[in-house]
């Protein structure tokens, strides 16, 4: 229990609270009048203008409830106390007072855990001395502090589910991170391999062909300055606002990539290259055709794309990999996924639509990994990935990416 408490008031405030926005300006100029109205029609006020100032004067803290909670909670609730102290028995107030419950909202939703708990002994030592002053009765006692509790329970409610959607988020994100180190660990295997193979071949006839030796020594001089520019390529995007605590599980793991028991990285090399674009149409021959498996894939590729760097090449197929799964699984009553890739200098763009029936937002192809793994990874390379219905019927999957990759 004394772990909790202090877990509990060390708890920082959640990143990135909204400060005023035209909902907050359009609640106030609705209260405003609203108190106003009330104040002179209602016949049963007590302390009628007293209790209008009070009213009008607290509606403006609903302005800070977000950056500032507990210094709103402490000037609303305190100011009601007072003014309750000072007329007891008939305390000042109207029913339009009511939004004092956001105030309590809003320090469970954005305040930090001292402030929250700071706050309740305020909110609820203001309802227990307003009872006692003004000898209120169990059951109405009872339903204050029931209605404000539940005030209460709704930020920390919110806040909880929130704080859950951005780690799943942060989740997504390292799975991409991880993917990435996937490619990287091919593309410096599949180089280094052939380095080794170029030099075991220069040894074996350097005594008897020099030349080959020369031409060899070339061949991984070339080699070596390519994999240390990817490699240099994908480590910095791999740097680029990268995680400070990862959580501990292991990413998803493709079919032909297993990670082994641990979910670690450190296998034996797989001699094999990372995916590139011309792998795309293997989608359509696995895939395509009409045989009665799925929508026909359709592929077609235009542009240079021999010497994408890695990161680019690998990170295309991949969104339009995952793209082409998602249509096939969610896209009711389609008959073919049509597949455009076109490449110039500046930027590589990717094109995924299919023709089925119009709905919903569909969900993602596979758990922690989607439409939001998707942007990620093209924001990692310094690129864009969307998704949107199409005006008549079907879906389309659209990203560019910059040609070199993101920029140092």
């Amino acid at each position: 229990m004394p772990g909790f408490s202090r877990s509990l008031w060390d708890e920082p405030r959640p990143p990135g609270p909204p400060a005023r926005v035209w909902r907050d300006w359009a609640l106030v100029s609705v209260l405003v009048p609203a108190a106003a109205l009330e104040g002179l029609l209602r016949p049963d006020v007590p302390w009628r203008t007293l209790s209008l100032l009070l009213t009008v004067g607290l509606v403006p803290t609903l302005l800070w409830r977000r950056t500032r909670p507990l210094l709103m909670v402490a000037i609303a609730f305190g100011l009601c106390g007072l003014a309750g102290l000072l007329t007891a028995g008939e305390p000042p107030g109207l029913d339009t007072m009511a939004f004092l419950l956001l105030l309590a909202y809003a320090l469970f939703r954005w305040g930090s855990g001292r402030e929250a708990l700071l706050g309740a002994a305020i909110m609820l030592g203001k309802v227990a001395v307003s009872g006692a002053v003004d000898d209120m009765d169990s059951g109405a006692m009872f339903s204050a502090f029931a209605i404000l509790c539940a005030a209460m329970a709704a930020g920390g409610a919110l806040r909880y589910r929130a704080r859950a959607v951005l780690r799943e988020l942060e989740q997504v994100k390292l799975l991409e991170r991880q993917r990435l180190a996937r490619d990287l660990h091919d593309t410096v295997a599949h180089h280094v391999s052939a380095i080794a193979i170029r030099a075991q071949a220069g040894l074996a006839t350097a005594a008897t062909h020099p030349d080959a030796a020369t031409d060899a020594l070339s061949v991984i001089e070339a080699e070596a300055t390519r994999t240390l520019a990817e490699m240099r390529a994908l480590v910095r995007v791999l740097r680029h606002d990268q995680p400070a605590d990862p959580p501990g599980q292991a990413a998803d793991q493709p079919a032909d990539k297993p990670a082994d028991q641990h979910g670690q990285l450190d296998q034996p090399a797989d001699r094999a290259p990372g995916p590139r674009v011309t792998d795309l149409r293997r989608l359509a021959s696995a895939r395509g055709s009409g045989s009665g498996s799925g929508p026909a894939v359709q592929v077609g590729i235009t542009g240079d794309i021999d010497d994408l760097p890695s990161p680019v090449a690998a990170a295309a197929y991949r969104l339009v990999q995952e793209a082409v799964t998602n249509a096939r699984r969610h896209a009711r009553h389609a008959t073919r996924i049509d597949v455009r890739v076109t490449a110039d200098d500046a930027v590589v763009r990717l094109r995924v639509s299919d023709d089925g029936d119009p709905g919903g937002p569909r969900p993602a192809a596979s758990p922690g990994y989607g439409l939001v793994g998707m942007r990620e990874r093209a924001s990692l390379l310094g690129g864009t990935c969307d998704a949107g219905p199409d005006p008549g019927r079907g879906w389309t999957v659209t990203a560019v990416l910059p040609r070199a990759g993101r920029a140092t």
